[in-house]
């Protein structure tokens, strides 16, 4: 077990039992042979064995949800300019894609904007300082003061950080706003809402919790993509028509675009897979493979299959081909991999079309992926982008005219040229830019 992981679940311990229980309950495990195959964390989950009676109704709540209890801070008078802080986990390597990426991006422009300074606030680790400059330097960002960076663990709540009255913060998630809203002036908060969370968790304490942030209509919201927006003010959350406001993601040409291939090269299908990330189906996606390859619809002597994502397993299909597999990627790595690609496969079971298919039309490739509820007509992006029904069938249908697609060079290169994606994040969140940067009358 890592020094990290043992750290971060004897905190969770601690919260739930105090410190002697703590160094008891470290003292028997130094001086207790541990049974083959049996790990050596501390578990919240599990009664410390010398403690006198149970934990209290409050430990046991605040050790399941460490995450949303209150982000520590104190006022302290502005020095000079005003300050706009990012709230989110981590902004290390492996967390920069997609969402994380949009709301540094965001959190950016209203700082120009204001002319305020930024602040990094992450809650799961440090931060490191160079991932910040990496992805503005990636879209041609730059900022007028030096970035601060606090951290503020979400298991150490008696760490406060400074705050001034006047300051604004931008949360990336539902626990990072439940955590902010408690010692933060609600209408002080800009949540950038990237999918509907509801759907991260099954029926239960978790989807609870998600739907009461998002019920605040003291919070304002940035909504990514106007499709989401719709569907969340459909699906019991009103308020949002009138206290949230969407935008479409950006796609730069000088990062997604198509890539040079060497003559004489197999066609490449992309399939974009994280089998632990649930709504991205997976299962369902590598069923949809393995059988266009039983059918002939992608042939292997012609295709090679790549599979990029995290946590993917080596896997064979069923003539024996062996995919290659791609983790780990860097921003520049993963855009230069979807450069490279004639045909990909992208799923996602939310009503959010997810970023790799954006990623991959805007980089030229053929792209298939699912509807969900509104999420219907993807060609309104790119008329590369085919969306079918999560039907076998209907899919595998899917990749078939999405293969004829990518070998018809002249109509997918025109598709290509006429694609709806905007090229240019200044432009994209200049509604959002313009709304919540100009004033603070638009924070009330």
């Amino acid at each position: 077990m890592s020094a990290i992981r043992l750290l971060r679940n004897g905190m969770r311990f601690w919260r739930a039992f105090g410190t002697r229980a703590l160094l008891r309950e470290m003292q028997r495990r130094l001086t207790t042979p541990t049974p083959p195959g049996m790990g050596a964390a501390l578990s919240v989950g599990e009664q410390p064995p010398h403690r006198s009676g149970p934990a209290s109704a409050q430990q046991l709540l605040s050790a399941r949800f460490a995450q949303t209890l209150p982000l520590g801070t104190f006022v302290v008078p502005r020095d000079g300019r005003r300050r706009i802080s990012l709230v989110t986990d981590s902004i290390n390597k492996g967390s920069l894609f997609g969402g994380v990426g949009t709301a540094m991006i965001l959190a950016a422009l209203l700082a120009r904007q204001r002319g305020a300074r930024l602040r990094v606030i992450t809650r799961t680790e440090p931060a490191q300082p160079s991932s910040l400059d990496n992805v503005l330097g990636l879209y041609g960002l730059s900022l007028d003061e030096e970035v601060e960076f606090a951290f503020a663990h979400v298991q150490a709540p008696q760490v406060s950080i400074d705050v001034f009255a006047d300051e604004l913060f931008i949360t990336t998630s539902w626990w990072t706003t439940a955590s902010t809203v408690r010692t933060v002036a609600p209408a002080k908060i800009l949540y950038v809402l990237q999918e509907d969370e509801r759907m991260f968790y099954p029926a239960g304490d978790d989807q609870l919790r998600c739907l009461r942030t998002l019920s605040d209509e003291r919070v304002h919201v940035a909504v990514n993509t106007q499709g989401l927006l719709e569907h969340l003010i459909a699906s019991g959350l009103p308020h949002l028509a009138h206290r949230a406001r969407a935008f479409e993601p950006a796609f730069p040409s000088s990062i997604f675009a198509p890539r040079p291939r060497a003559a004489g090269e197999k066609h490449r299908l992309l399939f974009y897979a994280r089998p632990n990330h649930l709504r991205n189906l997976f299962y369902f996606g590598l069923e949809v493979i393995d059988q266009a390859v039983a059918r002939g619809i992608i042939d292997t002597q012609e295709w090679e299959i790549h599979f990029v994502g995290a946590h993917v397993p080596a896997v064979s299909l069923c003539d024996g081909t062996v995919p290659v597999r791609h983790e780990h990627l860097s921003w520049q790595q993963y855009a230069e991999l979807a450069g490279t690609a004639d045909l990909a496969l992208s799923l996602m079971f939310t009503p959010h079309p997810s970023y790799p298919p954006l990623d991959m039309a805007a980089s030229g490739a053929v792209v298939v992926t699912n509807t969900y509820g509104n999420k219907r007509d993807m060609a309104r992006y790119c008329a590369n982008i085919i969306a079918a029904d999560t039907q076998l069938e209907a899919m595998l249908d899917a990749l078939r005219r999405g293969a004829a697609l990518a070998l018809d060079s002249t109509q997918r290169e025109a598709n290509f040229a006429s694609r709806q994606l905007t090229g240019d994040w200044s432009t994209a969140l200049a509604g959002v830019v313009q709304t919540f940067g100009t004033s603070s009358d638009a924070w009330t």
